[in-house]
């Protein structure tokens, strides 16, 4: 099987989430939007409401407005295969996962609410598929933790560092804990950005994370319940050619005299006393 997460290759993904409204055609457009864009992933969120939430939480009305059923999951994932990008989601629960498991998704999504919810990450570890799990609120014994038991099973995994404050400011993005989790960890570490421009997602990628995940809406006047944490398919397409752009730039590790230095070698000094 391919991996695909690595620590090598960007992987963009397209955060739906519940954009779509709990409308069928939003999802639609918002994939197909997701894929002009240059996204290589769209991911979603998978749920019950009454299973994920109490009937008095202030979300209850706004998640129940916004679920969508297994049947348009079934329908979006083939889309997506048709489309050629990536399907993915979130399961708030395990019925979510034995039913994303069904439809042959390749990757399943845990959010930083869960990243110590083991009746969940248990039950996606028999699927044997890949992880991203976010780490917003974790501490480093939360990480440490889900990391060693993924490796241990041996499930291929990223952790994507994320504050979760929706929206975020630049300031609160701690974005130096990607290269310390690079450092300590035998994972990809990626970032989950919650800022609604594209500027902390590219220095993220610079940094070295190369899975990146940023809310994705319609345009500047859809009304959607994550819309301040989007950016638009204008602005993902930048974010798309940035990264492209800079991965040109850092290029590989290269000394001595390089293809682009061939016609000044002829000046190079060299006096060994």
């Amino acid at each position: 099987m391919v991996k695909m997460i690595t620590h090598k290759k960007n992987f963009i993904i397209a955060e739906v989430g519940i954009n779509h409204n709990g409308n069928f055609s939003e999802a639609i457009k918002l994939i197909d939007a997701a894929k002009k864009s240059g996204a290589n992933a769209v991911k979603f969120q998978t749920y019950t409401t009454e299973k994920r939430v109490s009937s008095n939480s202030p979300i209850f009305d706004i998640l129940k407005k916004c679920e969508l059923q297994y049947e348009d999951f079934y329908k979006l994932k083939n889309y997506c295969d048709k489309k050629k990008i990536i399907f993915f989601s979130t399961p708030f629960d395990k019925e979510a996962v034995h039913f994303l498991n069904k439809i042959n998704v390749k990757i399943f999504k845990v959010s930083s609410f869960d990243i110590s919810n083991y009746e969940i990450i248990n039950e996606i570890i028999k699927t044997k598929k890949e992880i991203i799990l976010s780490t917003g609120m974790a501490s480093l014994h939360e990480i440490f933790k889900v990391h060693k038991k993924l490796t241990n099973k041996k499930i291929n995994h990223a952790l994507l560092h994320c504050v979760s404050k929706y929206p975020n400011e630049d300031k609160s993005c701690y974005l130096e804990n990607i290269r310390y989790l690079q450092s300590v960890l035998k994972c990809p570490v990626g970032y989950s950005d919650h800022t609604n421009d594209i500027k902390t997602a590219l220095i993220a990628n610079i940094l070295g994370a190369k899975i990146i995940e940023k809310h994705f809406k319609l345009g500047e006047n859809h009304k959607c319940v994550d819309a301040k944490v989007s950016i638009t398919p204008s602005q993902f397409g930048n974010l798309v050619e940035n990264i492209n752009n800079y991965k040109d730039i850092l290029g590989k590790v290269k000394f001595g005299i390089r293809p682009e230095e061939q016609h000044t070698r002829v000046f190079k000094r060299i006096k060994t006393k």
